[in-house]
């Protein structure tokens, strides 16, 4: 078939759809932070989960769309020799208690009841909206997990459990209400492969720190403060973490391949056959950051602006470009022929991305009134007979 202007014109019309389309399937980043301890021999879990928060605020989600859930009894805690501080290191370098968290569920508030609740969004209208979690079908999830659990359970302040059941209903209400995009979940505690065992909503990644009838163990314990001061799953998971930056291109792959045995001391597993995403094309950042094109306030020579936009420009639109070509690769039945002809148009654009003279409005002004252009050559070349049939049925 002869590639004409024509068909090129219909070509770069299905090549911005797909981009459109891809784009509107995630636009925001959420967190979802429990620790289900409570006690001062459990200081090790509120670590782990103030751990995440910080890194989940250093790669950009702010805590209006961060839930932290924690008992909230270890900073002021009598024992504590170092009070209104939580350390997850003996070094005592970072306090994750500092000055800027907070706490949306704390103490008596961490239930198996509030925990479902948030998830599903079915509360009374008087609930405050710091305390919901307020997402759509363009939201990706990040959930994590750590405490005391066992066989397709976790303890929830040493008073109740939650069942694997309970979460897998829970996600798919979410899934029923188009509350999510994807959900990344991700657990600390003793046999918590078993707590995804049941999950059974589409686009739905989960990892565990350890097998059924396997522990999931600490990592070291501080002198000073007298017990464990992190698990080894999390410490690892953080030390990778650190690594890596807002415009990283490292996936959970990466992450999933960083663990060993040696370093972990129980064998992690991971569920993915409920995603339509492999791992390996899912960016850390998917879910753990939430890169926002902006200019500080405090940028004022118009060189720095422009190189600021030339770099966060690249950046979007190699993202954009991947994205299109693996949205159209599975959900689109075109032939072999028309994949072809898009990988073609995103080659170009690809190219006209690593200019460092246009934005992406530029790109699209471009492209549109290439397209328009290709559409009226393609009138004049055909018959008039063909033209003006084509008038008539625009």
């Amino acid at each position: 078939m002869r590639f004409g202007p024509y068909n090129l014109a219909i070509t770069l019309l299905i090549f911005l759809q797909c981009i459109t389309n891809v784009s509107a399937e995630h636009t925001n980043n959420w967190a979802v932070l429990v620790s289900t301890s409570r006690f001062w021999f459990n200081y090790r879990h509120m670590a782990n989960v103030l751990s995440m928060y910080r890194t989940v605020k250093r790669l950009g989600i702010p805590d209006s769309q961060i839930i932290l859930m924690l008992s909230d009894d270890v900073a002021c805690n009598s024992r504590n020799l170092f009070p209104g501080s939580v350390f997850n290191n003996k070094d005592h370098a970072i306090d994750l208690y500092g000055e800027n968290v907070e706490v949306d569920y704390r103490g008596y508030e961490v239930t198996v009841e509030n925990f479902i609740r948030l998830l599903t969004d079915r509360w009374s209208e008087d609930q405050p909206k710091s305390k919901r979690l307020l997402t759509d079908e363009n939201s990706n999830i990040f959930i994590y997990m750590t405490g005391h659990g066992g066989d397709d359970f976790l303890k929830f302040q040493d008073a109740e459990e939650i069942a694997s059941e309970d979460i897998a209903d829970a996600f798919e209400q979410m899934h029923e209400k188009k509350r999510y995009n994807e959900i990344f979940f991700m657990i600390d505690t003793c046999q918590a492969n078993t707590m995804y065992s049941k999950f059974y909503s589409p686009n739905i990644l989960a990892i565990g720190s350890s097998e059924i009838d396997e522990s999931s163990y600490s990592h070291h314990s501080d002198v000073e403060i007298g017990v464990a001061v992190i698990d080894r799953f999390t410490y690892y998971t953080l030390e990778f973490l650190e690594k890596v930056e807002k415009n990283s291109t490292l996936t959970l792959q990466d992450l999933f391949d960083s663990y060993t045995f040696e370093d972990v001391h129980s064998h992690y597993g991971v569920k993915k056959d409920l995603s339509d995403r492999d791992p390996k094309d899912m960016l850390i950042t998917d879910f753990f950051g939430n890169v926002q094109n902006m200019i500080p306030d405090n940028i004022s020579n118009p060189e720095t602006i422009k190189k600021y936009l030339d770099e966060e420009e690249t950046i979007l639109s190699r993202n954009v470009l991947n994205l299109a070509i693996e949205k159209s690769k599975q959900e689109t039945s075109t032939s072999t022929d028309s994949l072809n002809k898009i990988k073609r148009v995103g080659a170009i654009n690809d190219d006209i991305g690593h200019s460092k003279n246009e934005n992406t409005e530029s790109y699209s002004i471009i492209i549109m009134g290439l397209i328009s252009l290709l559409v009226v050559l393609g009138l004049i070349l055909r018959p008039a007979s063909k033209a003006q049939s084509i008038e008539s049925s625009l």
